[in-house]
């Protein structure tokens, strides 16, 4: 039996994932070695036969692995979902985001904004300036940033506020806080889902990986991480 499980995930889910790895390890005696880069990398990159035994990206992503042969038929299951937030830095002033008035007032405010420049979340963002018509306004503001660092750039100096998924904000502690989600007529939850790969070295190992990730005895810890279940 093979001891190590290559799991290729987006880089919003690495900092639930890592906090889970040691718990499966020590209850199983697998390895399990991690690689982490936005959702769009990683399809584009098991496209191109990068190889791993378990995926964890958007669900529609899965689907098209899925419909290239990478994901094994039927392994897809629903991970879960991370609601979109605020980042500024640590001992930053507080502010108000919790109407749509208010969002619009900080954004319209703010002397620049980071953004994940080749993410899931950055063209959801794109998208919302747009829907509430303050894009001409927010986009000469904005600072695009590669890589799934968007959350560190604010502690970096680099961007007054950081636009990105929750996990990554609260992974970027001490340095960086949660000014809040966005209001709930404007969030958009980025889901996640795991599939299993169609080319696994070892399909019982990988069966055992997603069954526990998708366990109830993990829930507490994924939401300490800012990950939700559906």
């Amino acid at each position: 039996m093979n001891q190590v499980i290559r799991l290729f995930g987006a880089v919003a889910v690495r900092p639930a994932i890592l906090a889970l790895i040691s718990q499966f390890e020590a209850a199983t005696g697998y390895t399990i070695a991690v690689r982490f880069e936005l959702n769009p990398t990683v399809k584009k990159q098991i496209e191109a036969g990068e190889p791993f035994d378990l995926v964890i990206i958007n669900p529609h992503m899965v689907q098209d692995l899925s419909a290239l042969g990478k994901v094994k038929a039927g392994s897809q299951v629903a991970f879960g979902r991370i609601a979109m937030g605020v980042a500024a830095k640590a001992g930053s002033r507080p502010l108000n985001i919790g109407s749509v008035a208010a969002f619009k007032h900080v954004l319209k405010s703010a002397r620049s904004i980071a953004y994940a420049a080749d993410g899931t979340s950055g063209g959801y963002f794109f998208a919302l300036l747009e829907r509430l018509r303050i894009a001409d306004e927010v986009k000469p503001r904005l600072v695009g940033i590669p890589g799934g660092k968007t959350a560190l750039a604010v502690a970096r100096g680099e961007a007054e506020l950081a636009v990105v998924p929750v996990t990554s904000i609260l992974a970027a502690a001490p340095d960086v806080m949660l000014v809040g989600r966005f209001p709930a007529e404007l969030q958009s939850y980025i889901d996640f889902a795991i599939g299993i790969s169609a080319g696994t070295r070892d399909t019982k190992a990988a069966k055992e990986l997603s069954a526990f990730l998708m366990s109830a005895d993990v829930d507490g810890t994924l939401a300490a991480k800012g990950v939700e279940r559906h």
